[in-house]
């Protein structure tokens, strides 16, 4: 007997005992012990995930990290241990900014096990025993109220008064009346009001179910499994940098190796000292401050987007926002307010409409368009009705209202202080005597209230149930039923209301509401969307973004929203989840495509509709907030979970977190993606022509510079040393790119299509920029490096001390050369296309402070005793800073000219 592959809600409660060999009263022990044997506890499995050493390890285990430690340990065995340090140091940063990053994902599973209860009441040998939840088996009878959390799958055997609250698991944006009829066997998972499903919480009322699965055969485990198989994507960002990398290091290897061969043979350099020009050249062509230089724009990017109400658990989740191109958002909350609102009260053929949205008490009530200050009596009587035969309580929070009861029950009341009621005052002027509460079977809820001295029976419930009760004609029911569709097919939840007068009663019995009730009207309610979510729809799709809602929710309430939101055009209609079951790849894919709503979906459907969008290259958003949601939010490009009403499952499934739980922050932060990208690639653009540029001059080092007789020795000349190039890549460089983060949104960002997840980090132009850049860099400072070397050392042999002297100095001259092309260039980076002018001289004055920040840490490079001994710096007079600047100078008018001509009118 296998518990989870049997279709428990087409089966009779006497049925599934009889399967399930249990009975009302439950198992008896010995039972219960042999059960356990054989299903194991009711727990979810978790996979163990990598530990801290292994993410650590994966940080250095790639192309980049092993040349680096490959030059670190070469220079050890050289004995150049300053330089070494230097490079582990390097090795060591970068694997400790990437270890940060990983180390927090793949909590999701952890959270799932949370949603299991410790403890519930079962019956056992027809005793209720309080258990560990763990310890439940298939078969055992479990007893249910208000407030328990479901501790397994449960067929309901017993319901009284039911209510549970499914969103985590469906979707369903209110509370599920339950009951114990059996349902068709393509029900829904929403639909199959027979059912209780572990981790959803009752809301109200009682019931007794039989336990039909545990553990891993649950509905939640179903999710578990599905969490496990479905990995974490890469973002084109880490696509891109990965393909860079390996470039960068095939291009190393070869160019150290073409360097060690020529020096050692056609120069007769020592082996040593070509081998530290092969340990110079991989730290200087290698960036090894590209790390911390992503890591901080991605992280201004992340602190930006708190700012706009959307958290970031996964920092490459800020550049590959930049990139979405279709958002698959939720409903509820999201999209909608997820606050049940009345538009539209229906009385004898007369329509009146409500503003205001939530539960705030506020707003008007319009007759035909006419905004109205005194109030008809047969309206007053329907909303008397609706405040009177309530449980519901609104009640301030701050600037929001909050609700006490059920969300159906609050709408009402906040219609009724529409027309100036206040519930608790006329709650306690028509005193209530009795009650017949709502349940899920009878679909209606009855209180005897004193009003005018008189007992006054109101009722209110499902427009079918209210209507067999009222004394109606048959043209009067059909008129009304007409209205009940009209409302229906635009997604609203429909509550009838009537009322019998003049009752001689103290309490009231079902007996009472056979017949001979007065039909007062109906209340159409529904949860809006969210105004600020329609204009960021539009929004989105200026921006070439492609928006489809994937809901849990009713079809017909699907629909409407999606009209209203301008996601569905005239003629289209919603998709239902089990419309997808049994197409092809190709169908799916049509589908997907050609439909913007998709209504009644499982988690297997979300997952599917993700990956049949990602085939076709898009990069994918998905939002969500249930147990339901979390596979998919994991799979998709970004996960996007809900701050307020998201489960801690789909949250830690998640790379980012709404705190507002709304849509228009996601449009929002798509925005700053594109910024966020669009600054990383100024930061890349700027951070590599150094690194070619120091390649390049170490290579004309290497085959153009003369050798150098020192003391009856021959000896290359360097013109910068590992550590020096370090210098420049991990401390110059990242100090000139991080106010590049900083830079403003240019202004047709937001009015370009979405990029290419394949497209490269770099056009064409800009390598041609990079290898210009990189070349006016390298040919000054090697320039400057002979200029000054050999107006100190002269012509001919030289002393070791004179060697050395002449070294550093023009060492010193030639990294501050550098210093200076890195600081004009980053003028010229502001806007890669366009001229300094286009983003605002000043628009960004964290520019001008790391200019200043980075000279006066070159003047302590050049200056402070530690650091001349670590860098084998020397300090430089006036005339060698000017001559630097000069040369520097000269990356400034060189790519203005070009930017001019690349972007002159065409003949």
């Amino acid at each position: 007997m296998k518990a989870n592959t049997r279709q428990w809600h087409t089966l009779t409660e006497d049925s599934v005992l009889a399967e399930l060999g249990s009975r009302i009263t439950g198992l008896p022990d010995d039972d219960v012990t042999q059960r356990q044997k054989k299903y194991g506890k009711n727990s979810l499995s978790r996979s163990s995930g990598a530990g801290p050493w292994l993410i650590f390890w994966r940080q250095v285990n790639n192309p980049i990290g092993w040349l680096l430690l490959a030059a670190g340990s070469l220079a050890v065995t050289l004995h150049k241990l300053t330089d070494a340090a230097v490079v582990f140091g390097a090795v060591g940063i970068n694997a400790i900014i990437g270890f940060i990053q990983e180390y927090r994902a793949g909590k999701a599973i952890e959270a799932l096990a949370a949603m299991i209860p410790e403890a519930t009441t079962a019956i056992r040998g027809g005793t209720p025993v309080t258990v560990s939840a763990e310890e439940l088996v298939p078969g055992d009878v479990v007893t249910l109220q208000s407030g328990d959390k479901v501790p397994a799958d449960l067929r309901l055997i017993r319901v009284k008064n039911l209510l549970v609250e499914e969103a985590a698991l469906t979707g369903e944006s209110l509370p599920v009346g339950k009951g114990i009829d059996a349902v068709s066997a393509d029900a829904p998972l929403g639909d199959r009001v027979c059912m209780a499903y572990s981790g959803t919480m009752v809301v109200q009322g009682t019931a007794t179910g039989v336990v039909i699965a545990t553990g891993n055969s649950t509905e939640l485990g179903r999710i578990n499994a599905l969490l496990n198989q479905t990995g974490q994507l890469e973002t084109p960002l880490t696509r891109q940098l990965a393909k860079v990398s390996s470039g960068i290091t095939v291009a190393v290897v070869i160019v150290v190796a073409v360097l060690i061969t020529f020096g050692i043979w056609f120069k007769g350099a020592p082996v040593d000292e070509a081998l530290m020009v092969a340990v110079s050249l991989a730290a200087a062509a290698i960036p090894e401050g590209l790390p911390a230089v992503i890591t901080i724009c991605l992280a201004v990017g992340v602190r930006r987007m708190a700012e706009r109400h959307a958290v970031v658990r996964h920092l490459p989740a800020v550049e590959t926002l930049g990139s979405t191109s279709v958002i698959c958002s939720d409903k509820t909350g999201t999209l909608t307010r997820n606050e049940m609102t009345v538009q539209v009260a229906w009385l004898d053929g007369q329509e009146y409409r409500f503003t205001g949205v939530g539960y705030a008490p506020y707003g008007d009530i319009e007759r035909d368009g006419i905004r109205l200050t005194t109030f008809p009596e047969p309206l007053r009587e329907l909303l008397t009705i609706a405040t009177l035969c309530n449980d519901a309580v609104l009640h301030a929070e701050g600037d929001a209202w909050g609700i006490t009861g059920d969300p159906t029950e609050a709408a009402l009341v906040a219609a009724g202080h529409k027309a100036g009621f206040d519930a608790q005052e006329l709650r306690k002027r028509h005193e209530r005597l009795d009650v017949i509460p709502f349940e899920s079977d009878t679909k209606f809820m009855a209180t005897l209230n004193r009003i005018d001295g008189e007992s006054h029976i109101l009722l209110k419930g499902a427009l079918e149930v209210v209507l067999i009760r009222c004394e109606l004609s048959e043209a009067q029911r059909l008129t009304i039923n007409d209205a009940m569709d009209t409302y229906a097919r635009q997604g609203m939840r429909v509550i009838a209301c009537a009322r019998r007068r003049g009752a001689q009663q103290e309490q009231i019995v079902p007996g009472d509401l056979e017949q001979g009730l007065h039909f007062v009207g109906l209340l159409c309610m529904i949860d809006p969307p969210r105004s600020e979510a329609v204009e960021a729809i539009r929004f989105c799709h200026a921006a070439g973004i492609t928006v489809k809602m994937i809901t849990g929710d009713h079809p017909v309430t699907a629909e409407s929203i999606g009209r209203e939101l301008g996601l569905l055009k005239h003629g289209q209609t919603a998709m239902q989840g089990r419309d997808l079951d049994g197409l092809s790849e190709a169908q799916l894919r049509d589908a997907v495509m050609s439909t913007n709503v998709f209504a009644r979906v499982a988690p297997e459907h979300k997952i599917a509709l993700v990956q049949a969008l990602q085939a076709q290259g898009h990069v994918v958003a998905m939002t969500g907030d249930g147990v339901n949601d979390a596979p998919a939010l994991k799979r998709a490009d970004i996960g996007v979970a809900m701050g307020i009403t998201g489960t801690a499952v789909s949250k830690e499934a998640a790379k980012v977190v709404l705190m507002d739980d709304n849509f228009a922050s996601i449009a929002a932060a798509v925005e700053e993606g594109r910024r966020v990208y669009d600054n990383l690639v100024r930061s890349l653009a700027f951070v590599l022509p150094t690194n070619l540029g120091l390649a390049c001059t170490l290579s004309l080092a290497m085959f153009f510079f003369p050798t150098v007789r020192v003391e009856g020795a021959n000896e290359l000349l360097m013109a910068l040393s590992p550590s020096q190039t370090l210098w420049i890549n991990l401390v110059a460089s990242v100090t000139l790119s991080v106010p590049l983060a900083f830079e403003v949104l240019e202004t047709q960002a937001m009015k370009r299509a979405p990029r290419s997840p394949d497209e490269p980090v770099f056009s064409g132009f800009i390598v041609t920029r990079i290898v210009l850049v990189a070349l006016l860099m390298s040919l000054g400072a090697c320039g400057l490096f002979l200029w000054e070397y050999f107006r100190i050392a002269g012509a001919g042999p030289v002393s070791a001390a004179r060697h050395a002297f002449a070294l550093a100095e023009a060492q010193s001259i030639c990294v501050t050369s550098i210093i200076f092309s890195q600081i004009f260039y980053l003028l010229n980076c502001r806007s890669l296309r366009n001229s300094l002018r286009s983003q605002g001289i000043f628009s960004n004055p964290s520019v001008f402070v790391g200019i200043g920040v980075l000279l006066l840490m070159q003047t302590g490079f050049l200056q402070l005793t530690p650091l001349q001994g670590f860098f084998g710096s020397t300090p430089l007079d006036t005339r060698a800073w000017l001559l630097a600047m000069a040369v520097g100078a000269i990356v400034l008018p060189v790519i203005t000219l070009e930017k001019w001509l690349r972007n002159r009118p065409a003949r």
